[in-house]
Formats: structure tokens, sequence, C-alpha cells
């Protein structure tokens, strides 16, 4: 097992790796007038859909700077075939096609994804073990999830179906449309904005210590820093019904925004959760400026019958049932 030492030293080389080709081509980002790296704009990570979380098993063994342009393009077109296969059916299944739209409203149909997989932490690829109770909480998820078609009441549906939160870093994983981000800059300050559920994300710079323990948020508590041109932000303090893959409330994201060339941010997302996981571990993308995509807005609860209809569907369900 690597000490926490070697797995520090693993990230810091991939860091510094981004940063030497920074220098190697003379560029740097400009500042702003107060003085820190300007990054902010429109960001997308569309062409990142599609991509698995993990290594998927047919690559075992393999890094991620094993796979070359041929391999890549290979990758992506099949991913892109598996993608207009199902782009039909979204919102619903083969079988049962609820009608979520026409394709050509996805974004996600002609996505240019970069890289194999996303984990980058550990160097296999893969997702740490869970721990006991982590398993606990997952079996209680799965449990919750099968009632989805069928639910008994509202809480029966995640935070997503009911237009709440999609959490931290959820809102912003590449999905089929709003893959949108919008990153805005002030002395002391940073705000993230996602398309995704429409939330905004406060980041001060001033050094403040985290809230109490006791207020907890969907988004969670996060407090940012300037490392040379990268701009680190710590997140925790999650509800436990928002923290990210059933995590616990000991949860902490850090994330780091890594300017690679004028119109690239390099982002990587590091989880810590003694109480989840047996160890760390991390993922990156990247996010492409994209002036172009102005964030729309995200009207969930407008017009929205869905969740009513859900509802009394089940219940009209039973009735049949129970009939004689």
């Amino acid at each position: 097992m690597k000490t926490p030492v070697l797995v520090a030293m693993a990230v810091a080389v991939s860091a510094a790796a981004y940063a030497q080709s920074d220098q190697e081509r003379g560029w740097s980002p400009p500042r702003t007038s107060w003085g820190d790296p300007l990054i902010e704009g429109t960001y997308t990570n569309k062409d990142e859909y599609g991509t698995p979380l993990e290594r998927p098993d047919e690559f075992a063994g393999r890094r991620l700077e094993d796979f070359g342009p041929e391999e890549m393009a290979a990758l992506r077109e099949e991913r892109l075939r598996r993608a207009r296969e199902t782009a039909a059916s979204i919102g619903g299944t083969t079988e049962e096609d609820t009608g979520a739209g026409p394709p050509h409203w996805y974004e996600h149909l002609d996505a240019q994804n970069s890289q194999p997989w996303f984990v980058i932490e550990p160097a296999d690829g893969k997702i740490p073990a869970l721990t006991e109770a982590g398993m606990r909480r997952q079996e209680a998820q799965r449990a919750l999830r099968s009632k989805r078609s069928a639910p008994d009441s509202y809480a029966d549906m995640s935070n997503y179906d009911r237009c709440i939160s999609l959490g931290t870093p959820g809102s912003m994983m590449p999905g089929v449309y709003g893959s949108v981000y919008e990153i805005t800059q002030g002395p002391g300050f940073v705000a993230i904005r996602t398309e995704m559920i429409h939330e905004t994300r406060i980041v001060p710079l001033d050094g403040s210590p985290h809230v109490s323990d006791e207020v907890r948020s969907y988004m969670g508590d996060p407090r940012g820093r300037w490392e040379g041109d990268t701009l680190v932000v710590e997140t925790t303090n999650f509800r436990g019904d928002a923290a990210y893959r059933n995590a616990s409330g000991k949860l902490k994201v850090v994330e780091r925004f890594t300017p690679v060339d004028a119109d690239t941010l390099r982002w990587e997302v590091r989880f810590e959760d003694p109480d989840t996981w047996v160890a760390p571990w991390a993922i990156a993308m990247p996010l492409k400026r994209d002036p172009a995509s102005p964030i729309f807005e995200y009207a969930c609860h407008e017009g929205n019958l869905g969740l009513r209809n859900i509802l009394s569907a089940a219940r009209a369900a039973e009735r049949a049932a129970e009939a004689p």
C-alpha cells in the first residue's frame, strides 16, 4: 500500500508536469487588477461525457499515459456510437421511451473525450475499496433506488430528481446537457456557478476557517487559496444525504484549478473520507473555455409535473393491484 507521503508526491509530480509544460511554452496566466491569476470565464467539460470514472477492466495494467492519439480516437468513436444508440431513450428505457426529447438536444453526441478514464489516484485507476460503514451506506442507497419507479413518497427520490442539488463535485461532472460553468473573481473571493440545478459556490480566499461542524449544506462549505497559479478549493461540512457517492459527513473534497493555457483549466478533485474509503482517491479532466455557451436558466420546477405524476402513478398502480 502506498504511504500518504508517496501519494502526495505522485500528485505533486503530476501538477509539476503541467506547470513545466506551461513554462516551456513561455505562457503564464494574466493577472487581475489585485494580482491574482485571472481564470475568470465560462467553461465546459461536455467533451468528457462518456469517459469512465474508473479504469475499465479491459485496460488492466495500463496507465493513462499509455494511450496514444490513435487509440484515443478509436475509444472516442466507440463511445460516440454507444451514446447515439441510447440517446433516444434518455429519461426512460429502450422498452419504455418516456419522450425525453429529440437526440439533437443533447450536447454529448459529439463529445471528444481526452482521456481513457478519470481516476488519477491511485495509479491503478480504481476507486479504493469501501469501508464497512461505506458498504452499509451503499446498500441502503441501493435499496432506496429500487423504489424510484414506484416511490412511497417524495423522500424516496434523489436530490436530483427533486431539483434540489447535485452536490460537489456532482454539479460539475459532465452530463448529456448543462455541462457549463462560470467562474467569477473578485478581491478575496471566487464564485463558481453551475448550469445544472443552477447553484453558485462562493469561495472565500481570506484564510478564514470552515464554519461550525454543526452547519451542513448540499454543496458543503468551501475555502480557497492560491498555490502559484493554481486555485485550490477545500470543501467540508456536507449534508449526509448530499455527500458524493454516498460518502459520510467526514468527506473532504479538494479541487485544484490549474491554467494549462489561455483556454484550458486542468480540474483535479481529491476525495478523503476514512468512514467511506480505505484510502483517498482523485480524478482529473480539462475544463475548456467556451464563451459561446452561456449558462441557461435551469427552471427545474417551472411547469414540471414529473414528481407529482410519478407519485400519483405509483398510487394508481397500487389501487389497481388491490382491486378485486
